[in-house]
């Protein structure tokens, strides 16, 4: 960048707060802060601005962020997937609905399904009732 481009109030503020921040690491003294920071403020061009930088070290790079994976690696024809496995139970039910009289058998699987659904849908209306009740008694 060209040092006699004019620097702008935010180009000012950024020196600013990189001089306070070299002073909490012990870099310069109270002093020199202050010194440095009315410079600062004072600077017309981005080459007033860099020579108050200019014996102080530059800030460290952002550490690249983790490409680990939230599993360990493993052979890549392994496919690894969070949730409930739906495919075997989805298997049982078409070999149920396929054995000669399994039909029947695949109506008592979805009978008990639905009755699972709805104890637990009741369930949750009961325990969502009672959670806003108690919020809102120590409201």
């Amino acid at each position: 960048m060209d040092e006699r481009i004019r620097a702008s109030d935010a180009d000012r503020d950024h020196i600013t707060t990189r001089l306070r921040e070299h002073f909490a690491a012990g870099r310069l003294t109270s002093d020199e802060l202050d010194e440095r920071v009315s410079a600062a403020l004072k600077a017309k061009t981005h080459g007033e601005l860099r020579q108050l930088m200019t014996d102080l070290p530059e800030p460290a790079p952002a550490a690249p962020r983790s490409t680990r994976r939230p599993y360990p690696p493993g052979p890549p024809w392994v496919v690894r997937r969070r949730g409930p496995r739906l495919l075997p139970v989805m298997l049982l039910v078409l070999l149920a609905a396929l054995l000669p009289g399994g039909h029947w058998l695949f109506f008592g699987v979805l009978q008990a399904v639905m009755v699972f659904w709805l104890v637990a849908c009741l369930g949750g209306i009961f325990a969502m009732s009672r959670s806003r009740r108690h919020h809102r008694h120590w409201l």
